[in-house]
This record gives C-alpha cells, structure tokens and sequence, in this order.
C-alpha cells in the first residue's frame, strides 16, 4: 500500500485534487516565501504560476547557468568528434559514435528517472541530480584519455549526455513556466542564448588549449581532456551544491493546470484532456527529432565539410570556422529572442525555418567560401528552432507540463540518429553531398511552423495577451497602449474620408 502511494505520487494531478483547492488559491508571495523549501507535491498548488517577471529574475538566471554548460558539453562534441578521428585513428561513420552515445541518453533520461523525478520530488532536485550525473560522466573521461580509448570516450559521453538530459528536463520547462506565460517563447531563446555562448566557447578551447599538439608524441593533446573534464567535473559538483540553497520556488502540474484555466477568459480555448490526445505535443516531438539529428550532423561535420570544400585548410582553421559559425548561431538566437517582443513567435519560427532549407541546399550545391559562408547562415537561422519548438507545444498542457516536457526532450534522441548515418555517406559520397540527409530532416519538421499557422494561429495568439503574472500597473498600461492603438486606426480612417469632404 505504501509503496503504491509513491507510484501514485509521481502521477499528474487530476482536475479533481486541482479544484479543490482553487477556493484558496496561493498568491505568488506565498510561492517565492517558499523558495527554498526542498520538496513539493505535483497536486499541490503553491501560487508559483503566479510569479511575476520581476520575482522570476533570480530563478531564472540561476537556471540559465545550466544552459551555458549545455552549450559546453555540446560544442566540445563537435570538436572532439573531428580530432578523435585523427588522434584515435576513427573513421568519420565511427566518429558519429561519439554523437549516438551522447544523444542515445536522451531517449533514456526524460521517460525513466528523470522524467521520474522531477514529477515526484520537484525541479529542485532534478536540477541536483542532473549536475551530480554529469560530474560522474566528465570523471570518467580521465581514465579514457589514460587508455586511449574510443569507446571509453563514448561511454563517458553517454553518462555526460545522461546528466545533461536530466537538467533539460527540468531546465527547459521551468524556464518556459516560470513567470508570465505571454513572455514564455522570449524567455527561453534568451536562456538558451547562454547555451549558444558556450558552444561558441568550447571550440574556441578546443583548437587553442585541448588539441593544440594534437601532432605532438605521446598524444598530449588527450592529457588535455583529461584535465579539462576534471575542471568541469569540479564545477558541476560545486554547483550541485549551491541549486540545494538556491532561491528556486516550485511549480506544480497543478499550478500549471490552474493558470491554463485562469487563460481561458483569454480565448485560449483551454480544455482539459487526457494526454493521448495532446495532438499538437506529439507533432511537435516529431519535429523536434527531426529538427535536432540535422543540426548535431550539421555541426559534429561541419569542420570537416570545410577542409573538403576548401583544400588545404587546416583542422585547426576550420575549427575557427565553427566558432564564427556558433557565433552566428548565438547571435541569432538572442536576435530571435529580442524580434518575438515584436513579431509573434509563430511567424518568428516560420521565417527561420524557412531560410534554413534555403540556405542548406545553397552549401550542398556550392564549394569554398561560398558553401562555408551558406552553412554558417544555416547555423544562424536554427537558433530558435528548438526552444520556439518546446514552448509552443507546451502551450496548453496544463497539468500534463512535466511529463509533456519529457516527451520533447526525448526527442533530442534525433542527434543519434542522424550523425552516424551522414558520417556513412560522407565516408562513401563526400561531406557536402552528404549534406542531403540532414535537408530531409529540416523539410519534415517544417510541416509542423506551417501547421501551427495554418491551425493553430488564434489559440497561440491569445496566449500573447494573458495578464496572468503582470503586475496591476503593467495590465492598465497594456490595455493604455491597446486603446491608443484603436484610437490611431480610428483616426487614420477618419483622413481619407476629411480628404473627401475637402475635395467635395
């Protein structure tokens, strides 16, 4: 009986626990006031859907941390993948292992433990989990590089990629839900802008501290990793240590499926329904997959597409190009974060999706600089894809948020499948023609923009105009700015029709 108990605490709250607590519903005070308290029930509500975007500040940050080592580890990859091939002897279809191993963990985390515990004992303890997971994987990379070996390394990968997708299952959803729902899609780009940074940080030490003697005898270039791991590893443990303090107020399915219902004044059109018909959560998770495994192969083989393309560049070189070209990624996504203040998400999405398969059958049809310079756009235009991809098909789960997160995180699990199979037509056709299978991904998760504007428009919309979080001040300038606009277009009709009496 008691162990049934557990198992029924891991569950999503029904409507039933949700309602009867709604005749008192806890305010945001009453959630931040309880910040650092180390476990919350799922069915309970605790007011942090109504945290405001000033209260969410430190939360937030705290957690935008962990975006950045994200980004780390990931851009790492990309380098480690191209100089394990020349300092280990790997073929490019083997060196796609390295990417299987690190992404092959995501199908595992979010649907097992992690999604587990983050729906039984809170985000705080995922966040702690996820750090501690990772720190056993960046230790195991020291008797790796001692032994030389490939599959050590892919071994220590997938522990790392075990701990990193732990954090994103909890990290993603709770920076989407954490504060004001309008602001919920800028609020993940700008996070995750961190997370770009660091993958512009990783190969910028790889070329210049990690494999700068990669020549050299006695491979001294994989002393490097070791002592380079053991640094992350010490950090994330310190870090683990300081998420166990830290200001992080909780947030429930339950509070999720009270402020989804608080929307519905909104036009949102919110109904409550049982997960196997959050239809529009299952085609994001296919576009998320399809979208993820071409942006890993684009990026694990993008220093070798430009020694390909361009003869004679060096490694080393071309891992510079990768930074410019990360760099491009980060400036697109803090670029997409800013514009969604303006420009609805949807249509934000749309136009980068777009000029993603534009420019990428640009880079399979051009060599040299022109091809390097396509490619680099590519990297630009997919930095919002998938945290735009995440919040829109979190937008009304409700009390199906945490276990909704997990299935999208999951499908991070593209970036196994994809490297390997473009590594094995790289080592048959070339780099550049292989470039044709990460194309075919970005086209089938370019149905799903497209179905969201054709379908789907309205209801996201009426997200953008929710008060739930904003401060009373903020609500009456925003409908302030809303009659003054009506005002204006009143007056802009009004001309054309004095113009006639004029003339008249």
């Amino acid at each position: 009986m008691r162990f049934g108990r557990k198992i029924d605490l891991a569950q999503e709250p029904t409507a039933g626990d949700i309602h009867a607590q709604q005749g008192r519903r806890p305010s945001a005070v009453e959630a931040v006031a309880h910040k650092h308290d180390k476990k919350v029930s799922n069915r309970q509500l605790t007011g942090a859907s109504q945290i405001t975007l000033k209260q969410s500040i430190i939360p937030v940050s705290l957690v935008t941390i962990l975006f950045f080592l994200w980004g780390f580890a990931y851009g790492l990859l990309d380098v480690l993948n191209k100089h394990f091939q020349e300092t280990l002897g790997v073929t490019r279809g083997e060196g796609g292992g390295l990417a299987a191993a690190y992404f092959g963990a995501y199908f595992l985390a979010p649907l097992t433990y992690s999604g587990y515990v983050c729906r039984r004992f809170g985000y705080r303890w995922t966040f702690i989990m996820g750090l501690c997971i990772y720190g056993v994987g960046a230790l195991m990379f020291w008797p790796s590089a001692i032994k030389r070996s490939f599959g050590g390394f892919c071994g220590s990968m997938f522990i790392v990629g075990s701990g990193l997708a732990t954090l994103e299952t909890a990290a993603n959803p709770y920076i989407s839900v954490c504060g004001p729902p309008r602001y919920s899609e800028i609020r993940l780009n700008l996070s995750q802008s961190f997370q770009a940074i660091g993958t512009v940080v990783a190969p910028l030490l790889a070329a210049k501290v990690i494999f700068k003697d990669v020549d050299a005898p006695g491979g001294k270039s994989l002393d490097s990793v070791q002592w380079v791991y053991l640094g992350i590893a010490c950090f994330v443990f310190l870090l683990a240590v300081v998420f166990f303090f830290a200001p992080i107020p909780e947030i429930s399915d339950a509070d999720m499926m009270d402020q989804a219902e608080q929307s519905t004044e909104f036009d949102t059109m919110y109904e409550d329904k049982p997960m196997r018909k959050q239809y529009t959560l299952f085609f994001g998770v296919m576009a998320q997959f399809m979208y993820v495994g071409p942006q890993v192969a684009i990026a694990g083989y993008f220093i070798n597409y430009v020694t390909e393309v361009r003869p004679g560049t060096s490694s080393s070189r071309a891992s510079d190009q990768l930074a410019i070209a990360q760099s491009l990624f980060a400036i697109g996504r803090f670029t997409a974060s800013f514009s969604m203040k303006w420009v609805k998400p949807r249509y934000v999405y749309m136009l980068f999706s777009t000029m993603i398969i534009l420019w990428i059958c640009v880079a399979i049809g051009v060599e040299g600089d022109g091809g390097i310079a396509a490619l680099s756009l590519v990297l630009f235009f997919e930095s919002c894809i998938f945290p735009t991809i995440f919040t829109l098909s979190l937008r009304g789960l409700g009390r199906h948020t945490k276990r909704g997160a997990s299935f999208i995180v999951s499908s991070v699990v593209g970036g196994a499948v994809f490297p390997p199979v473009l590594g094995a037509v790289a080592d048959i056709q070339g780099t550049r023609i292989a470039m044709v299978i990460p194309l075919v991904g970005f086209v089938l998760s370019w149905m799903f923009p497209i179905y969201l504007n054709l379908y789907k428009g309205e209801v996201l919309d009426a997200y953008r105009t929710t008060t739930t979080g904003l401060k009373d001040s903020e609500v009456r300038k925003m409908h302030s700015n809303v009659e003054s606009d009506a005002d204006q277009t009143e007056l802009e009709k009004e001309k054309p029709e004095a113009k006639e009496l004029e003339v008249a």
